[in-house]
């Protein structure tokens, strides 16, 4: 995540993306299924939300 804010990459699901392609170039199990790909995708835009928000907050 640091690596896509150092990017100024935004939180939407283009970044979200982004970060499961980067997972599976590093052999990350990412699931298969249609509703539990969308599901981590949803988690994991979250926690970037939540990655850029407490850097903000921090003024890093």
């Amino acid at each position: 995540m640091a690596e896509l804010y150092a990017e100024g990459r935004k939180a939407n699901y283009d970044t979200a993306d982004e970060i499961i392609e980067r997972l599976k170039k590093k052999n990350n199990f990412i699931p298969s299924s249609v509703t539990a790909h969308r599901e981590y995708s949803f988690v994991l835009l979250q926690e970037y939300r939540r990655f850029i928000q407490e850097r903000s907050q921090n003024g890093r």
